[in-house]
C-alpha cells in the first residue's frame, strides 16, 4: 500500500489490532479486534475488505469491542472452495463468529453494501443478534440510479491506467465528493484481494426476503446519492411500519456513507447501539 503519511492511520490502526486467524477445514478467516466492552462486528462491502469501516473502528472501539473480518475471499481471508457460493459464505462466516466468541455470545451487528446483506442472515440464522444496521446496503431489488458505467480496471495496460480505472469506478458508485488518496489506496488494495463475486447476489432481493422475517431492531441508513438505489424508495420498504426499525438519509455523501460522513455515522450508530 502507499506510505505516505496520510496513511498513518491505516498503520496505526493495523499495530493496535488484535488479530484472530479463525480456522475451518484448512482454511482461515480473518478478524481485527479493536477496543473493549460489548461486541460489535463490522462487516465490509463487495470489493472490500475491514478498511471499508476505516474512519468508524476508532470512534466505536471508544465503547465496544470491535471485530471486523475480512469475508471469506477477500483481504486476508481464504476463498471459499470451488464452487463455493452465497450460502457457504454465510455459512463460513457463521461459524467463524461461535469460533471467536462462543456460540452463545450476544452481540451487534453492522453491514454495508453487500456486508449488508451478509449482516441479515446472519441476523436471522444465528440467535443472539441485539441491534443490527444496515448501511447502503443492497440486495433490494429495486432500480438502481448509477450514471456512470464502471470500467474493467483489471485489463489495465499498466498501473497508472488501472488506477485512474479504480478512480473513475470510484466516482461513478462509492463517493459523491472527490475521491481522496485515501480512499483510493483502500479500494485498490481491496480490489486487487477481491477473489469472490458478489454481484449477482447485490442485485438480487434476497435482503428484502430476509428483512420480512426479521424481528429486531434495524437501522438504515444510506448516503443521499447513494446510486446503487434510492433510498426513498427503498427505506419506507424495509421499515414497513415497523416501531423497532429506523431508517435515515445523510445528506451530501453516496454509497459508501460510513466513510465519506464518517462524523454523523459514527454518532448514529453509537447512539442506535448504546439503546436498551
Amino acid at each position: 500500500m502507499t506510505s505516505g503519511r496520510e496513511f498513518d492511520i491505516i498503520a496505526s490502526l493495523d499495530r493496535v489490532a488484535k488479530r484472530h486467524l479463525v480456522e475451518q477445514e484448512g482454511r482461515v478467516m480473518c478478524w481485527r479486534e479493536f477496543g473493549a466492552g460489548a461486541p460489535l462486528i463490522l462487516v465490509h462491502g463487495g470489493h472490500g475488505s475491514w478498511m471499508h469501516w476505516i474512519r468508524n473502528i476508532g470512534a466505536l472501539s471508544a465503547t465496544h469491542r470491535v471485530l471486523v473480518p475480512d469475508l471469506p475471499g477477500y483481504g486476508e481471508s481464504d476463498a471459499l472452495p470451488p464452487g463455493g457460493g452465497f450460502d457457504d459464505l454465510v455459512d463460513t462466516v457463521l461459524r467463524s463468529i461461535d469460533r471467536l466468541l462462543g456460540a452463545d455470545t450476544g452481540f451487534d451487528l453492522a453491514g454495508f453494501s453487500f456486508g449488508g446483506v451478509i449482516a441479515g442472515r446472519v441476523a436471522l440464522q444465528r440467535p443472539g443478534v441485539r441491534r443490527l444496521a444496515l448501511l447502503g446496503a443492497v440486495g433490494h431489488g429495486k432500480r438502481r440510479r448509477q450514471a456512470a458505467a464502471m470500467l474493467a480496471w483489471r485489463d489495465a495496460e499498466d498501473e497508472q491506467s488501472m488506477l485512474a480505472n479504480l478512480r473513475h469506478n470510484l466516482n461513478a458508485l462509492m463517493l459523491h465528493g472527490p475521491v481522496d488518496p485515501l480512499a483510493l489506496d483502500i479500494h485498490h488494495y481491496s480490489c486487487l484481494r477481491t477473489r469472490y463475486q458478489s454481484k449477482k447476489t447485490s442485485l438480487s432481493p434476497i435482503l428484502t426476503e430476509t428483512l420480512e422475517q426479521l424481528d429486531m431492531p434495524v437501522l438504515l441508513l444510506w448516503g443521499e446519492h447513494d446510486p446503487t438505489g434510492d433510498p426513498g424508495e427503498v427505506g419506507p420498504l424495509w421499515q414497513a411500519d415497523r416501531p423497532e426499525r429506523s431508517h435515515g438519509i445523510v445528506r451530501g455523501s453516496g454509497h459508501w456513507v460510513q466513510y465519506e460522513a464518517a462524523g454523523e455515522v459514527n454518532a448514529r450508530l453509537l447512539d442506535w447501539f448504546s439503546a436498551g
